[in-house]
């Protein structure tokens, strides 16, 4: 099956994303060291990421699922 993606919501993701990191004071290198996690290649919105991901994204910056999309 074929992955569905959709230019404008990933884009909305990336910015949130982009600016939790930013809120944080956490650089894209340190979260990367923390995680694994490529964060850069999901900030430009291009990545269609996983709910295990975005899961894991949250968590480090100890919000919930919920909080990240309101």
């Amino acid at each position: 099956m074929a992955q569905l993606s959709d230019t404008e919501l990933l884009k909305q993701i990336a910015n949130r994303i982009k600016e939790l990191r930013k809120e944080k004071g956490v650089t894209q290198e340190a979260f990367y060291n923390d995680t694994n996690i490529h964060i850069a290649r999901i900030e430009r919105g291009k990545t269609n990421i996983s709910i295990s991901t975005l899961n894991a994204i949250c968590n480090y910056f100890e919000i919930t699922l919920k909080e990240f999309f309101i």
